[in-house]
């Protein structure tokens, strides 16, 4: 159903700022012709009433059944749309033999258009149905395939942000799957960006385009700098990989004696909009740039657990102030849900509180110190958080921001959410949401108003 120029009322859930969640009971959400929120109006506010009355009357009232409720649309701010082919395989070895021997070879087969259109289209149907309104995508070296998600996002209404991956270099870059030189990254970065912007389709800016060095082991200086250089003229979001794990990290650390983090900022690559993958190895003068530079952080804590070497202290980066999102980084996570992603943020955070070494009494087993996250920060990254992260005004029911949202149906047929009337109340209902929903419970999924899966409601 779309819900541009009507108003829903409905219960549900957002989280503005970290920490606390802001419980919507029976609100009315006024939402205008271009799918923006207009106004929200609570229960006992002036007017309440009437405009209930008057909107139902005109036949501009849609209300939500009972037992479902309303979140804001999932903010995925780490998406290799190219490795959706190999989600769940090659999970078993270290990065640098993972990208070499699998993933490399899978993303030069997008010189193919006809893989590159199935593998794309059910990507974004797939992210749809999970509630992800919005995703920040990798693509590879070719124009082609790249052009051809763009296309989708837009067919398929999807808020995306797309990069062509940049990577020339010839001592980490297979010769078989490259940019042929530093020119060739960058005019073909500068064509992406006048393709998505001048798109006839995109009059919205639904699609953004993103820079998007793959990380530095895969780039020349001449790239780096080149990339950097475009970011500034374009004003343009700008993504990649720092700090991911004991090798990329250490790679660095040999090529230039200085951090990612460090090196990024030299070549023009750390601003605000700029979204940094992983960070595991971040020191505090990183952290402490990063906030300066008021760029990103995407944790993908179920990623990290198979090629990162190490937690992202998650709770240390958001009480610093850092801009912090949520990220699946499909394929090297092994799941397209961010349900199942903030699940995993949390376990993680837990492990990295208490250690994990049993053979060591429990208070020399925990070194980090305080670690922990709970369902309200998980729910806030997930949402909020990742549209902070690209200053976008999506992730929250706000006036003046997208109506991006999804409803869990927790009655739904195959679904597996279990509420008990006595039991289960305000936020609680989002806690069990977030530990326990699946794509089976997201009955309707909107964007810009507009709805984009689902059954309806």
């Amino acid at each position: 159903m779309d819900l541009r120029n009507r108003t829903l009322r409905a219960s549900g859930f957002h989280s503005p700022e970290r920490g606390t969640i802001d419980v919507l009971e029976d609100v009315l959400i006024d939402i205008d012709g271009n799918g923006r929120i207009a106004a929200v109006h609570r229960t006992g506010d002036p007017g309440y009433d009437v405009i209930c009355r008057e909107h139902d009357a005109s036949g501009r009232l849609v209300t939500l059944p009972a037992g479902s409720y309303l979140l804001p649309g999932f903010v995925d701010l780490h998406v290799h749309a190219p490795q959706y082919p190999q989600l769940g395989n090659a999970l078993d070895v270290p990065l640098e033999v993972w990208l070499q021997t699998y993933t490399f070879p899978l993303e030069a087969r997008y010189r193919d258009l006809a893989f590159a259109r199935r593998a794309y289209g059910l990507l974004v149907d797939d992210l749809l149905s999970n509630g992800t309104t919005t995703a920040l995508y990798f693509a590879t070296v070719h124009q082609e395939a790249t052009r051809l998600l763009v296309d989708l996002c837009l067919e398929k209404g999807q808020r995306a942000l797309v990069g062509k991956v940049a990577m020339d270099n010839v001592d980490e870059c297979p010769d078989y799957y490259r940019d042929a030189s530093p020119d060739a990254a960058l005019d073909g970065t500068r064509a992406l960006i006048d393709y998505i912007r001048s798109h006839p389709e995109n009059a919205e800016s639904r699609v953004l385009p993103v820079v998007t060095p793959r990380f530095i082991p895969s780039c020349t200086d001449a790239t780096l700098e080149g990339l950097g250089a475009i970011a500034g003229e374009c004003d343009c979001h700008v993504q990649t990989h720092c700090s991911e794990s004991d090798w990329a990290h250490g790679y660095v650390l040999a090529r230039y004696g200085l951090t990612d983090t460090e090196m990024l900022d030299r070549f023009g690559l750390l601003r605000r909009r700029t979204v940094l993958a992983h960070g595991n190895f971040l020191t505090a003068d990183d952290l402490e740039m990063i906030r300066v530079r008021q760029s990103a952080i995407a944790h993908c804590p179920l990623s990290n657990a198979y090629f990162a070497n190490a937690v992202f202290p998650l709770r240390a980066a958001l009480e610093k102030g850092l801009h912090v999102g949520l990220g699946t980084d499909i394929s090297g996570g092994p799941s397209a849900s961010m349900l199942e992603n903030c699940r995993g943020a949390i376990l993680v955070s837990r492990m990295l509180q208490t250690g994990v070494d049993p053979r060591l009494e429990a208070d020399a087993r925990s070194t980090f110190g305080p670690a922990q996250i709970n369902f309200r920060d998980a729910f806030h990254i997930a949402t909020a958080g990742g549209g902070i992260a690209l200053d976008l005004p999506v992730g929250q029911f706000t006036p003046g921001y997208k109506f991006d949202a999804i409803v869990i149906d927790t009655d739904a047929d195959g679904g597996t959410v279990r509420l008990w009337d006595d039991l289960d109340h305000a936020e609680n209902i989002l806690q069990k949401i977030v530990y326990t929903a699946s794509s089976a419970n997201i009955a309707a999924v909107w964007i810009d108003g507009e709805q984009r899966s689902g059954s309806g409601i």
